[in-house]
């Protein structure tokens, strides 16, 4: 069997120096001219073995590989890692996750290690920026043994206490980790090598690391056939004098100009393929330095360019599949099974939104791992049809969109406000689940004070001497709140449980108050009330409260102390004359 070239997944913390890394593998500056110098779509690199050995120079004498290169995947940040999906599993063979050695652990860091864990997918830790630890002398393109032994030692020691602590923080997230050239079973622990992306440090080691790591364990899975070829979508867009263009992996048989294919979207797109364009080698899918090659066929592993009619609906992470000798409709019903979201539903969880099949199924695994369910989950932008579902929720705290890596469309701007909805979005899987529970806890708050609003809440006042400023039509007199509160509209008892009359208003230095509480002194307004015969100086009020109240106040565990205090004197009050009052 022909052995195909191993996919590598490069992701980690922004800015920790992915690209830098590939850039320097390749020959090219692809970093600096990314916005804001941070990687904004996936990229794909192959690099031949016959490259790689010239990087490793005398570290690769004398060793012989099978496997004819890598086949780089270049990803913006660590969710990205999701699109790449097979059969529901990881397109990543390996993944090298990039960490600046002086930060360490940072929040997308903890996402990659978690995503590399769901997908079970086997990595190293390149440990970027070794310039960086005072006192390091860098030597352009040297093998870390090479540099390392020229270091003073304190720079040494800083060096290996800095990985020290890397690796006791792996071991948090499960991972056994050791410096590479201290592990002798690679399949039972991490390997961290120490490089500098920008000078080309450890480099050479990291290469040899992975070529041989490819050969000795995944010889199996990259053993390839000319069979029709299995794909998948990294992103579709509009090229310039070339119309929809789909970048696409190949990880598996042959695809050929002319073949038929099928696409995972909303529904499958059945299409033909109008030509292959394959980037150079050291050349780069999303950025070229060169023209691309229009080739007649393109084999397992590669990047490639697809040019098609009707693609403008396939999604970022959705299978292609030549059809080949295969019959048409299992093809369809196989591309149909595989492009939908692995994602237990839930009728009563959250409504999401994103870029890709892997962001989505990334998304709900880490809501469902804090206990919050899906109820519906779309690849694409927020549509005027998204706001107009969602706000057929009855619950207000579940009439909220997640939005992860797309837009809101403007005609989905102008309906959430009108709708009632709330849409939060962000491009960074963490932090977006963060401010959901930020907003849902202030939602639930609000909600939880409306309620309090319907349901009349205990309430005791007492009178105060020398506070009565009007005695009838209404009475007003000032009281200070002994406990709970009170409202306007809500009718007052004494404790022999005679009615006294309804407070009209509550006011406290000349403005009006909607409620009183615990402590405060206010004047009110008491309707049908007359002080000297219906109530008196220093007598104690208590909020009446209706009966149908008092069975939910305590079935729904709405009260604090001081509140439950006062509704058993009140429920005392009230079954001098019914018994059963209250239960």
């Amino acid at each position: 069997m022909k052995i195909r070239q191993p996919i590598v997944s490069v992701l980690g913390h922004v800015d920790h120096g992915k690209t830098t890394l590939l850039d320097y593998i390749r020959g090219t500056t692809i970093v600096s001219r990314e916005a804001g110098r941070i990687t904004q779509h996936i990229g794909a690199t192959e690099v031949p073995l016959d490259v790689i050995m010239k990087i490793c120079g005398p570290l690769a004498k004398g060793k012989k590989f099978k496997v004819p290169g890598l086949l780089f995947i270049d990803t913006p940040g660590h969710h990205a890692f999701t699109t790449l999906r097979a059969r529901g599993g990881s397109l990543a063979d390996l993944a090298v996750l990039v960490v600046d050695i002086i930060e360490g652990v940072k929040p997308q860091t903890v996402e990659s290690l978690k995503i590399l864990r769901t997908y079970k997918t086997p990595f190293v830790v390149a440990l970027n920026k070794i310039d960086r630890i005072q006192g390091w002398r860098s030597i352009k393109g040297a093998c870390f043994h090479e540099a390392y032994n020229q270091q003073e030692e304190c720079v040494k020691n800083d060096l290996d206490n800095r990985i020290y602590e890397f690796s006791s923080s792996l071991y948090k997230f499960g991972f056994s980790a050791d410096r590479y050239d201290r592990i002798q079973d690679f399949q039972r622990n991490v390997a961290l090598i120490p490089i500098c992306a920008k000078s080309g440090e450890g480099v050479p080691d990291l290469l040899l690391i992975l070529v041989g790591l490819a050969q000795r364990f995944l010889e199996k899975r990259l053993e390839t056939e000319d069979c029709p070829a299995m794909g998948t979508v990294l992103e579709v867009k509009e090229e310039r004098g070339l119309g929809p263009t789909m970048d696409v992996i190949i990880y598996r048989g042959v695809i050929r100009r002319g073949d038929t294919i099928v696409v995972g979207g909303k529904e499958p797109i059945i299409t033909k393929v109008r030509a292959l364009l394959k980037p150079r080698a050291l050349d780069e899918i999303r950025d070229p330095r060169y023209n691309f090659e229009n080739v007649a066929e393109a084999s397992a592993a590669v990047g490639v360019k697809i040019l098609a009619q009707d693609i403008e609906g396939a999604v970022a992470g959705a299978p292609l599949r030549v059809v080949g000798d295969d019959n048409i409709d299992d093809v369809i019903r196989e591309v149909s099974l595989e492009a939908k979201p692995s994602i237990e539903f839930d009728p009563e969880g959250l409504f999401i939104k994103a870029d890709a099949i892997g962001s989505l199924e990334a998304l709900a695994k880490e809501l469902n791992d804090k206990g919050v369910g899906i109820w519906r989950a779309e690849v694409g932008d927020v549509s005027k049809k998204d706001i107009v579902e969602c706000s057929t929720v009855n619950n207000p705290i579940r009439r909220v969109i997640l939005a992860f890596n797309v837009r809101i469309l403007p005609d989905a701007e102008l309906e959430i406000e009108n709708r009632g909805v709330h849409v939060i979005s962000g491009n960074i899987i963490y932090r977006l689940i963060e401010d959901y529970f930020e907003w849902y806890e202030r939602v639930r708050k609000e909600f939880e004070m409306g309620k309090r609003i319907e349901i009349t809440h205990p309430g005791k006042i007492k009178i105060l001497p020398g506070c009565v400023f009007r005695q009838s039509k209404p009475a007003i007199v000032g009281v200070r709140v002994l406990g709970g509160r009170i409202r306007p509209g809500q009718r007052l008892i004494r404790d022999d449980g005679r009615v006294i009359g309804k407070i009209k208003s509550i006011q406290s230095e000349g403005k009006s108050l909607k409620e009183a509480a615990n402590g405060q002194e206010v004047a009110i307004a008491i309707e049908g009330a007359t002080v000297g015969r219906h109530v008196r100086v220093e007598d104690v009020l208590y909020v009446d409260i209706p009966e149908g109240d008092v069975r939910k106040l305590l079935e729904g565990n709405l009260l604090n102390d001081d509140e439950m205090e006062i509704l058993e004197e009140l429920i005392k009050i009230k079954r001098k004359s019914d018994q059963f009052w209250g239960i």
